[in-house]
């Protein structure tokens, strides 16, 4: 009985980690509609707030930057039980709206972005020319 009740967990167990191995992950990032963090403002129009005054929940040194932060509505209203999850804490926290993030922050971000990589690849495409590289 003993054998039995050992090879069930066994067989059990392998299978869950298969199971976890062939998870897959997703990654969002910075300038995709479900990305949730910091955001460097650059030379984008100014931001559309969630609240005109920013967040605070920790002491914070009023030299030190606001930080701009893209959060689901449910975590900016309970901020003090979120703000770990951002590292932010300890910041002064302004919370750009949605609509603000989609309509002009992500447009701005690509933009910026294909830019730089535009310019880093036409480098590198000389820079393998000049080395006599062919692709």
């Amino acid at each position: 009985m003993m054998r039995l009740l050992f090879a069930t967990v066994l067989v059990t167990t392998s299978f869950g980690f298969e199971a976890v191995a062939a998870d897959v992950g997703v990654s969002i990032n910075i300038g995709q509609p479900g990305f949730y963090g910091r955001i460097d403002l650059g030379n984008v129009s100014p931001p559309q707030l969630i609240y005109a005054e920013p967040m605070m929940i920790e002491s914070v040194i009023i030299s030190r930057p606001v930080v701009y932060l893209r959060v689901p509505d449910k975590h900016a209203k309970k901020w003090d039980k979120h703000c770990h999850r951002y590292n932010a804490c300890g910041e002064r926290v302004l919370f750009v709206q949605d609509n603000w993030y989609n309509n002009e922050y992500v447009p701005y971000y690509h933009d910026k972005h294909d830019k730089h990589d535009k310019k880093h690849n036409k480098k590198h495409k000389k820079d393998k020319e000049h080395k006599g590289h062919k692709d």
